[in-house]
């Protein structure tokens, strides 16, 4: 193969949907993602039950009704757990997907979807509320993972010119777990006072599916071949993926990414933070997980509820308006899978944030006057469908498919690492001061979340840069000249294609 053939020919074969690459983004997203979406929204229906069992426990256990504030606090801790453990798990994803890979993480994730399932399952018939908040902490701990290491995972399966589209797919099952929660929550189905239990158990059954199929598909290739060394399984797992034999020109972008970064060594979060190479992406991350949680997604749906029945919902119809809600969720988020390519990703932040900035203002404006205008209900509903479209088509999904894309693979785990972790913390924090601020301000609070969104606005206008169609190296080429650094790609080493690079292998940082 000639030079010209390998890096700049007009002959460079696009990557396509094979079977094994569709296969393996169902099954790791089906198995992983929907758990964390599932989980977020399985205890919101089925609440006024399970407070009823944890009072009759206490009841039998001690011979007197549980104090309200007592029972508050349990109940509180239920929920609040579940991001804690997200938190938890988030912490856990460098050291994993270092020793065991992405897939095996995602198997040996599966120990903190099945085991709470179990626990879940029967705590009606062991009579234990306490089991319920211990199992909440290990599904939080597997979303926590799977949250991270599933875009990890699918983006270093991916073709360049499909990892935009393949990396929301992670997004859209936790939408449709959500959903699924929704449906199932509905008191004729299982949100009643003999479902809850079996409804929280079934969080396992993804787990299982995963379990038995994922070991059917291949490791990451950047994973075997930077990481693990191992050329020959790297090879065998590209040409699986792609659908045909020839992948040197693939391998050889790997490798010259390997090379610009063997100085590196796999970086820990400490060194990740040091790395003034790294800088303007690390700071991107954080902002763009911040802003995707503080924007105000969790106290729109808690206020939900509220808007409706203001507008003439009947209370017994609610729930069926809220998964309505979902099934928005849902539709738009499929949309951002297949707009996202020909759009961009910033294109799609800008146009999400600046939708989500403008949902917030018209709904505190709607909620001022609900009262005292008989139509303006009904602005509230369109205001939270808006919201929650514009949240859908950037905000949400795509944050996890840029952090994959601005990292190459010695940094990539710690990157996912502090994002995970910044993410966790944000839905904590709303979690958390959403009702003292709501209790304050009342709809005033929404102007403070569309500050928050008009910030993360112009953050990304003004530094993000758009990352569709790249490889990762090409990536880090254009932040390199915003970090005021080099890439050094090492001597003898083909140019990388598309960048201006010196044939000794040095890149000249002013290429950009």
């Amino acid at each position: 193969m000639t030079d010209q053939q390998e890096w700049g020919s007009p002959l460079e074969r696009k990557g396509r949907l094979t079977a094994v690459l569709v296969l393996a983004t169902l099954v790791s997203a089906f198995g992983s993602s929907f758990q964390y979406g599932y989980n977020v929204a399985v205890v919101n229906s089925p609440s006024p039950f399970m407070k009823a069992f944890y009072n009759s426990t206490y009841m039998e256990r001690y011979g007197t009704p549980m104090e309200a504030e007592m029972l508050s606090l349990l109940w509180s801790l239920s929920v609040a757990v579940y991001p804690l453990g997200g938190l938890l798990g988030s912490l856990m994803v460098a050291p994993l997907v270092n020793k065991l890979g992405r897939k095996g993480t995602l198997l040996f994730n599966n120990i903190f979807s099945i085991v709470p399932a179990v626990m879940m399952g029967v705590s009606e018939t062991v009579g234990s509320y306490e089991i319920i908040i211990m199992a909440r902490v290990l599904v939080g701990i597997c979303a926590g993972l799977s949250s991270n290491v599933v875009p990890m995972y699918l983006g270093e399966l991916s073709p360049k010119n499909l990892r935009g589209a393949i990396g929301i797919v992670p997004q859209l099952f936790i939408t449709i777990g959500i959903l699924s929660a929704q449906v199932l929550g509905i008191r004729k189905i299982l949100g009643n006072s003999t479902g809850w239990p079996l409804m929280l158990g079934l969080t396992g059954i993804p787990a299982v599916v995963e379990l038995l199929l994922l070991p059917l598909f291949p490791e990451s290739p950047r994973y075997l071949l930077i990481q693990r060394r191992d050329d020959t399984t790297a090879r065998k797992a590209l040409q699986q993926l792609r659908g045909w034999e020839e992948v040197d020109e693939e391998l050889s972008e790997m490798r010259l990414e390997n090379q610009s970064e063997q100085a590196e060594g796999q970086l820990s979060v400490v060194s990740l933070l040091s790395q003034s190479s790294l800088r303007w992406q690390l700071t991107s991350v954080i902002i763009m997980n911040m802003g995707q949680q503080l924007s105000g997604v969790n106290a729109i749906y808690y206020y939900a509820d509220s808007i409706y029945a203001s507008a003439g919902v009947q209370e017994n119809h609610i729930q069926f308006v809220t998964v309505g809600t979902g099934a928005v969720n849902v539709f738009m988020t499929i949309a951002a899978v297949f707009i996202v390519e020909a759009a961009g990703r910033r294109l799609l932040l800008l146009i999400g944030f600046g939708i989500c900035c403008a949902a917030c203002v018209l709904l505190t404006i709607a909620l001022k006057f609900q009262d005292s205008v008989s139509w303006m209900p009904y602005v509230s509903i369109a205001c939270v469908i808006i919201y929650v479209m514009g949240h859908a088509i950037g905000p949400s999904p795509i944050p996890y498919v840029v952090t994959t894309e601005m990292f190459r693979q010695s940094s990539r785990p710690a990157a996912f690492m502090v994002a995970g972790s910044v993410h966790w913390l944000s839905n904590f924090t709303v979690g958390l001061v959403f009702p003292f601020l709501e209790r304050g301000l009342g709809p005033y609070s929404f102007i403070i979340f569309s500050v928050i969104c008009l910030a993360t606005l112009i953050y990304i206008w003004m530094v993000v840069q758009e990352t569709k169609n790249k490889t990762f190296l090409e990536v880090s080429q254009m932040f390199a000249k915003k970090n005021k650094v080099e890439i050094k790609l090492g001597y003898g080493d083909e140019p990388l294609k598309g960048s201006e690079v010196e044939p000794e292998g040095i890149v000249n940082n002013t290429a950009f």
